[in-house]
């Protein structure tokens, strides 16, 4: 009797004990989280806390999400929870500045008459009509309000630079104005043939969301003195007038950021697919303004790397690495630059090189190609209907170019207005000068799609941030850009891309073999074909005959040769995949096992020794 009493005062004072620890915990490890992620993805960047410092009233944050609409929804309700969290993680830094209110606008309710009221996007889920809202309202004590209309379960990576980025615009409510001055229809318009809205570029509606731009007209001769920072897409045939407007903005010391190209493939004006623009006629430099600063851009050359090429559909569908379309990685990219600091990829096509010479001005390199890196004509690109052609003439250099460069000094008042009158009187100089225009245009970086009446962007690589960090460096947040150029949460396979890109080499060079073969068979046809007898037969002789039984020999051996490739490539990456397969299952977890047996043996020899010595 006494044996089962003292198990049950063990049993209730492990109840009791285990009840304490609960409570004990919750009251003082509330929101306790240990972030394992190698950038810390699920804590908040220190520009998001520089952010929440900043604010001096109070802010009402109001969180929308359907409850009863998303309770099938697994995967979304697992998103919610971790924009839940992540807001509650932003109000416990806030000191009581961020006010945060959740709401769940159940229909014919008034919560979802607000809801509807701030733009929030509503999304019909199910057959039975209901809608989900699922979105963020920030209102400020002047009344400004700002709106995430629906949190994007796929855009998580810019899940905090979003909500930092609603809570800048309610505590800086003037934004910076930008003059945008651009040869390419670049913002969103009506075209006044068709009456039609056309999409602009999304990198610049994602510029218009944190600064006022205003655009230039073309016949100004100056430009509006409250333009802090002037960007320039694609600048060709400037007047004389227009330079010197240029000049005078940068003599009062304002910022320049200039994308320019010898060969912009945006640039379709007076020209058609079938008869496109000469080179000449879509080319645009600054070198006008910088070439007496020592810094200029090649003229009707294209810089060509067959390192950093990138793979296009060729003239027969195959895969073929085009010189002129190139992926930059972070090797390619300054990490000690703000603009590039921590971006993964940028695309460009048909990029310029830029020279630099007895340089006037500090020069920041930002975007760089490899050591095999060389110039390639304009004018090849004219008429091009294979970019594998672009190989054959080709040939590699030997040094690291420049494609983006930032300019950063003083010059003489006189160098900056081109006027000998003006003195030696220093001015600064803040310029960014990008050799290319379609690293700007959609088709490099981001995937638009239409989500229920709105357009969603989805970015594949980092244009947009380039052009935002260089903006917001030269006239906005940096905190902004610490949070924008976080790690991303996928994690490529490098080791199997490359296995594929070796694999594709030796691919590409036997179809370029049979494609040969199969062109001089053809012409051995066409030629056969003239020796047709009266009555409709065709006659070989024994050498003509043995060529085309040869030809076909040659021709199984080579598809034979393209399926061993094939094969090869699939046996490489399976072959690495059971190796990383073994890792984790086995090898991993028995590694594991041994060591916590070790740790338990000793820790037993050790209270057998202390036992012993008693």
């Amino acid at each position: 009797m006494n044996l089962n009493v003292k198990r049950l005062s063990s049993a209730g004072i492990a109840v009791v004990a285990f009840a304490v620890v609960l409570l004990f915990s919750g009251a003082f490890f509330q929101g306790l989280r240990l972030d394992m992620t190698e950038q810390k993805l699920f804590t908040l960047s220190s520009g998001s806390a520089r952010i929440i410092e900043s604010i001096e009233e109070p802010i009402h944050l109001y969180y929308f999400f359907s409850q009863e609409s998303s309770r099938e929804l697994t995967q979304l309700r697992t998103y919610a929870d971790r924009v839940e969290a992540l807001l509650d993680e932003y109000v416990s830094l806030s000191g009581g500045n961020l006010i945060l209110t959740q709401i769940d606008p159940v229909p014919f309710s008034e919560a979802e008459d607000e809801a509807d009221g701030f733009g929030l996007q509503k999304v019909p889920v199910g057959s039975a009509g209901d809608v989900l809202y699922f979105g963020l309202v920030g209102s400020n004590a002047l009344d400004n309000t700002e709106v995430i209309g629906f949190f994007q379960p796929d855009k998580e990576t810019f899940l905090e630079y979003e909500i930092s980025q609603l809570l800048f615009r309610l505590i800086h409510t003037e934004k910076p104005k930008i003059g945008l001055m651009s040869s390419l229809t670049v913002r969103d318009r009506i075209n006044p043939e068709t009456f039609r809205s056309e999409p602009g570029w999304q990198a610049i509606s994602e510029l218009e969301r944190n600064f006022e731009v205003v655009e230039i007209a073309a016949e100004a001769e100056t430009i509006d003195p409250e333009v802090t920072l002037l960007l320039m897409i694609h600048p060709k045939s400037l007047s004389e007038t227009r330079q010197e407007a240029i000049r005078g903005f940068l003599a009062r010391e304002g910022a320049l950021i200039a994308f320019v190209d010898p060969l912009a493939e945006m640039d379709q004006a007076g020209g058609s697919p079938m008869m496109p623009t000469l080179p000449q006629g879509r080319h645009s430099d600054l070198n006008w303004l910088t070439e007496d600063w020592g810094i200029s851009v090649r003229a009707e050359s294209i810089l060509g790397d067959p390192q950093l090429a990138l793979s296009v559909t060729g003239q027969n569908g195959t895969p073929t690495r085009h010189l002129g379309i190139l992926g930059l990685g972070p090797a390619e990219m300054n990490p000690l630059a703000v603009p590039t600091n921590s971006l993964e990829s940028i695309n460009v096509a048909s990029a310029g090189l830029i020279d630099v010479f007895e340089p006037k001005l500090t020069v920041t390199p930002l975007l760089s190609s490899s050591n095999y890196a060389a110039g390639m004509d304009a004018a090849q690109f004219q008429f091009l209907q294979d970019p594998s052609d672009l190989q054959k003439t080709f040939v590699p250099g030997s040094e690291v170019v420049s494609i983006a460069v930032a300019l950063s000094g003083a010059l003489p008042a006189a160098m900056v207005l081109a006027d000998p009158a003006a003195g030696d009187a220093p001015i600064g100089i803040n310029l960014i000068l990008v050799s290319d225009t379609d690293v700007l245009s959609d088709r490099l970086w981001v995937q638009v799609q239409n989500f229920f009446g709105q357009p969603i962007a989805t970015a594949w690589a980092d244009n947009g941030s380039f052009l935002l960090n260089a903006v917001e460096h030269l006239v906005g947040s940096n905190d902004l850009i610490s949070i924008r150029s976080r790690g991303r949460y996928t994690r490529p396979f490098d080791v199997v891309q490359d296995l594929k890109r070796e694999a594709e080499a030796r691919y590409l060079q036997s179809a370029e073999l049979l494609q040969l073969e199969l062109a001089e068979t053809e012409q051995r046809l066409v030629e056969l074909e003239g020796q047709k007898t009266t009555d409709g037969l065709l006659t070989l002789s024994p050498e003509q005959a043995l060529a085309l039984e040869d030809f076909q020999d040659r021709k199984l051996s080579i598809r034979k040769q393209l399926r061993e490739v094939r094969h090869g490539l699939d046996r490489d990456i399976q072959g690495l995949g059971a190796n990383l397969k073994l890792l984790n299952i086995a090898i991993l977890p028995i590694f594991l096992t041994v060591l916590l047996g070790l740790c338990v043996g000793l820790r037993s020899k050790s209270v057998r020794n202390k036992f012993d010595a008693h």
